[in-house]
């Protein structure tokens, strides 16, 4: 029987963490064979290579593709989805897998899509059909539309690919696999996770800490330095030992590390420790024993949820985003992150939420992709009243 070859996309440590579960679950298929295409953030220095956690994970990296243009700004990352259509291809070309599996709304899966689409390779995706904030969400529907395939993480975001025209029978599984990560790790936290790496203060896990974790919006280029200036004046009037991970590269993450940068320098903070990537175990650790994140990190609403970690959920990158009541959504301004953090701090954690998953997600998804028959040309599924 010749295996069905699958290659699994890894674009960035956020969405490693959450297909994981899934490439374990490939792996583990008599009837599929597994590859994997590392690329954008994952393969850089600067972001202390995540696709070496992807091989000491014990999985075969088969290709890598560097694709980002430096600079960090919008007309960057569009020419940085240029470079990465003709990356992909000639990978996709080489490897010939019979799908190619996309998770998630990054520009550079955005590039594998089209590399992929137009060479008549059929697609899969997760976590298509949701709203959100930047022009993320407008990637992740234009993913949508390209594949043949489709893995939402709820039942809303299900409803909304159909409304969008895909047919109900190519939607083959419901839940984001990050939460079977949730469902089964070692939530203990031990200080060396933190402390072995980064710079700044040694953070004694035993007591509360906060995590922050803020990205660009790129869709608002120009005013995520002020908006970071703003989280930092709350992080300065809490004084609250924290744990702040470095932006992604999207358009405008050099003006939130300068902000970083300057803050320290002018208030040599004895509170603060910087951290520029965790293990997705690592991290979730982290977030799950957090007194309470700060930003506007997707996980802080999907995986955040599994923990009841309270969260300050900071300006629009996730407008519309589905959320339960661990979220508290504020205005990017230092007066009401203050407030609503202190809020969050004397509520404590929340009950634990399932809306984006229910930990058994990964194998839904491997027995999607053995049981799926592949094809090329899409139809919109026309409704008529």
């Amino acid at each position: 029987m010749n295996k069905r070859k699958v290659c699994v996309v890894l674009v960035d440590r956020a969405n490693y963490g959450r297909i994981k579960p899934v490439v374990q679950s490939i792996a583990s298929r008599p009837e599929l064979e597994l590859q994997i295409v590392a690329a954008g953030t994952m393969v850089l220095e600067r972001f202390d290579q995540p696709v070496n956690v992807v091989r000491k994970d014990g999985f075969k990296v088969d290709g890598e593709v560097y694709l980002e243009l430096e600079g960090s700004t919008p007309a960057t990352m569009a020419k940085s989805v240029g470079f990465g259509v003709v990356e992909f291809a000639s990978e996709f070309q080489r490897l010939k897998p019979d799908v190619v599996l996309l998770i998630g709304d990054r520009y550079e899966m955005l590039a594998a899509a089209i590399a992929a689409a137009y060479m008549n390779i059929c697609i899969a995706h997760i976590q298509g059909g949701e709203v959100s904030g930047s022009i993320d969400e407008s990637a992740r529907h234009a993913i949508s539309k390209f594949a043949h395939f489709h893995f939402p993480s709820t039942h809303r975001s299900a409803e909304y690919l159909i409304r969008m025209g895909e047919r109900p029978d190519t939607i083959l599984a419901v839940g984001c696999p990050s939460s079977d990560i949730a469902r089964t790790f070692d939530r203990t936290l031990s200080s060396e996770i933190i402390n072995t790496g980064g710079g700044g203060v040694p953070i004694d896990v035993t007591n509360p800490f906060l995590l922050v974790l803020f990205h660009p919006t790129t869709t608002e280029y120009g005013g995520e330095r002020a908006q970071m200036e703003a989280l930092l004046e709350t992080l300065r009037r809490l004084a609250m030992q924290t744990v702040l991970l470095w932006p992604n590269i999207d358009a405008g993450s050099d003006h939130i590390s300068k902000a970083i940068r300057s803050f320290r320098v002018n208030h040599q903070p004895s509170w603060l420790r910087n951290l520029t990537n965790l293990s997705p175990e690592n991290y979730l650790k982290v977030l799950a024993n957090a007194a309470c994140a700060i930003g506007n990190s997707s996980s802080f609403v999907r995986d955040a949820g599994y923990f009841g970690t309270p969260i300050v959920l900071v300006g629009n990158r996730q407008e519309g985003r589905e959320t339960d009541a661990h979220v508290t959504r504020v205005e990017p301004a230092a007066e009401t992150i203050f407030a609503a953090t202190q809020r969050q701090l004397e509520h404590g954690r929340y009950a634990p939420s399932t809306l984006y998953g229910d930990g058994f997600v990964a194998e839904r998804i491997a027995g999607g992709l053995v049981e799926l028959q592949p094809y090329i040309q899409k139809r919109l599924n026309y409704v008529y009243e």
